[in-house]
């Protein structure tokens, strides 16, 4: 999704600055109106970083602070102003603590923004690396005056969403092992082991048999042609990339991805448990639903989940409730949605999206487990049929050798 410079001006008359995530300029204005802005100017970054050289658009993305320094510095934050640290002191102790210079340089932007008289959400939006929701989390918090015990809660929330992540990391580190060994295997057989009888048989006098002339063929395309081999996939790398950076292309693919099987159903899963984890975050801390789910739509990675949201946020600024909507669009599992009316009717829906994203953090579990236990015996079955197939063929040369010797 384009990604766009703001400024805006408050409701007080100060004038704020920074990026948000949009469909389009118009979407951005309204986004900001929602939030009681007056929008200034938008201008979208990616078109600005489009003059860029080639490896500047490749790695771009890598100059904002990662979540999980996000993470660590919210954790040591709330820590320094639990224990009575002013704001501004807190910061100077965490930029000396800083051992990466894109993080110290963040956080002394920060600095000085607040040594300048900003709020410390102000200062953080105008920098890359907090996302919208976080900012929404810290301006909630400042405002009730527990600005504190709002970047504890935000902290616990980015733990739970990293663990979940790196549950999902986890489980596909043993299938890529697999395949990683499995194609340098098939790559040192095809490029070093069958060649060598490509020799035996032109001092015998006699031709291969059909399927080692083949994996020959293919082992000297490896050899001859590897780096045309590396050109392709660098270009396919950099067609997806440019797709995905499409708000079109990047729409069907995750349209594809979600009915893929198994993937389509995993995927479908997190982004709800994200969904209500992120939900039920800023209702409970007093941010209202049609805002909340302004907020929650950008953070949302699966952009037709997004646009479910985005229709629901409709839906629920003519009053028509939650549930009620959530059934309507049929993104959302019927269990979810059920939950959520039963919340909106017992007057805890905070509590009730929560209890969401538990359930469906533990559906997510499962649904790797399950994954895993048809995926590993799938690629070992797989990989084993093609490694046998180049033994089968390096044992029909062998034996024709044989043969012609008698």
């Amino acid at each position: 999704m384009p990604v766009f410079h703001y400024k805006a001006a408050d409701a007080h008359g100060k004038v704020l600055e920074g990026e948000m995530q949009a469909l389009s300029k118009n979407a951005v204005f309204e986004q900001l109106h929602q939030l009681g802005h007056m929008p200034i100017r938008a201008e979208q970054i990616q078109a600005r970083e489009g003059r860029r050289g080639l490896v500047d658009t490749l790695f771009a993305r890598r100059r904002a602070i990662s979540q999980n320094d996000v993470g660590i510095f919210t954790r040591e934050l709330a820590t320094l102003l639990r224990a009575g640290m002013p704001l501004e002191r807190g910061l100077d102790i965490l930029i000396e603590l800083a051992d990466q210079p894109r993080i110290k340089e963040t956080l002394t932007d920060v600095r000085n923004g607040v040594r300048g008289g900003s709020s410390l959400s102000a200062a953080m939006e105008a920098q890359r690396g907090f996302t919208h929701f976080y900012i929404n989390m810290v301006q909630a918090g400042e405002a009730g005056g527990a600005l504190d015990l709002m970047l504890v809660r935000l902290a616990e929330f980015m733990e739970e969403s990293s663990r979940l992540k790196e549950t999902v990391k986890s489980a596909l580190i043993y299938p890529a092992v697999l395949v990683t060994v499995a194609g340098l295997s098939i790559i040192i057989l095809l490029t070093f082991v069958v060649p060598q009888f490509t020799v035996l048989f032109e001092e015998a006098g006699r031709a291969l048999p059909l399927p080692t002339r083949i994996l020959v063929a293919v082992g000297t395309v490896l050899q001859r042609y590897w780096w045309v081999l590396l050109l392709l996939a660098a270009g396919v790398a950099i067609y997806v990339r440019r797709m995905l950076d499409d708000p079109a292309g990047r729409y069907r693919w995750d349209r594809r991805l979600l009915k893929l099987p198994l993937v389509g159903d995993l995927i479908a899963k997190l982004e709800v448990t994200h969904f209500a984890r992120t939900l039920g975050m800023l209702l409970t801390n007093g941010i209202p639903l049609l805002q909340g789910l302004t907020i929650v739509k950008q953070t949302v990675a699966n952009r037709v989940m997004a646009e479910a949201i985005e229709t629901v946020a409709g839906s629920v600024k003519e009053g028509q409730g939650l549930s009620g909507p959530l059934m309507r669009v049929g993104r959302f599992p019927r269990l979810a949605v059920h939950m959520v009316r039963v919340g909106e009717e017992t007057g805890h829906l905070a509590e009730m999206l929560q209890q969401v994203a538990e359930t469906y953090e533990r559906e997510v579990k499962t649904a790797i487990q399950r994954m895993l236990a048809l995926l590993e015996p799938t690629l070992i079955l797989g990989m084993g049929i093609v490694i046998a197939g180049i033994i089968m063929s390096i044992l029909m040369a062998i034996l024709s050798i044989n043969q012609l010797a008698f």
